[in-house]
């Protein structure tokens, strides 16, 4: 099954530019058309995330079989509450994961314990700052971190480049392939870290989510290897059961007790 790890949804209070809408009519046809079956959504930009949340929450109660969707915390503005955030959102709405976005604030120990607690794993958007890794992925072991991009929407080589250290290094650092034009970059971080370490992101509604997925394809992996990054590498994270569209049957992984650390 072909999973989306990264597309946004739902709509934020402002018209600074065109992520702060993310309609999925559009991106829901290019996304079947393309093979994808399941896709993992994040909120856009908002005032308040416990909003956005409860946006993306109600996406996928409707469409369980085709949407999961992660929680967006700012690790500033929602300092002293992201506990209670993450509480509802996965305990009413049965999100799955963190996603964090420095353009907001960088990310906190805050922000990271209440991983660990939740058991979820975090997607952080480091704007290039890739250095910090280094010190968010030692301190917190036990949790897992998707950098997207490979590291930098903005195609600043020389971040993508220095994330494929980190990938190899930490054993709880992947990254996903939205937005990587540097096709290379893509080789560089598969031949050195391995297909166990990334994961197919489209970027969606914005970018082509079957125009990202081809630069997967075009990586000319054995079908296992491929399979991992369109999917299995995700549902490894994740643990609980995510239903494929048109399937009566839930795929489950290891069970995750909310509110307990975990090891591995």
């Amino acid at each position: 099954m072909v999973i989306d790890c990264h597309c946004h949804a739902g709509q934020g209070p402002d018209f600074d530019g065109p992520w702060d809408s993310a309609p999925l009519d559009a991106y829901a046809r290019r996304a079947a058309a393309a093979g994808i079956r399941h896709t993992v959504l994040l909120p856009v930009f908002h005032s308040d995330y416990a909003v956005a949340n409860r946006q993306v929450g109600r996406i996928v109660a409707d469409r369980p079989e085709r949407y999961s969707g992660f929680a967006m915390v700012h690790p500033r503005r929602d300092a002293g509450r992201i506990h209670a955030l993450l509480a509802e959102a996965t305990g009413r709405w049965g999100l799955r994961g963190i996603k964090v976005h420095r353009h907001d604030a960088r990310i906190t120990r805050e922000v990271c314990g209440a991983a660990r607690t939740f058991r979820l794993p975090v997607l952080y958007d480091v704007m290039g700052e890739v250095a910090t890794v280094e010190l968010f992925a030692t301190a917190y072991p036990d949790v897992d971190f998707i950098i997207p991009h490979l590291g930098s929407f903005a195609d600043d080589w020389s971040a993508q480049l220095a994330l494929v250290d980190h990938l190899v290094r930490h054993p709880n650092v992947h990254a996903d392939t939205s937005g990587v034009r540097r096709f290379d970059l893509l080789l560089r971080a598969l031949e050195r870290a391995g297909p166990e370490k990334l994961l197919f992101g489209s970027d969606g509604p914005w970018l082509h989510p079957g125009v990202e997925l081809a630069k997967v394809k075009a990586l000319a992996l054995q079908p296992a290897d491929e399979a991992k990054i369109t999917g299995g590498n995700l549902l490894r994270l994740l643990g609980p059961p995510i239903r494929a569209a048109g399937s009566r049957h839930a795929l489950h992984h290891r069970p995750v007790p909310v509110g307990r650390g975990h090891t591995r």
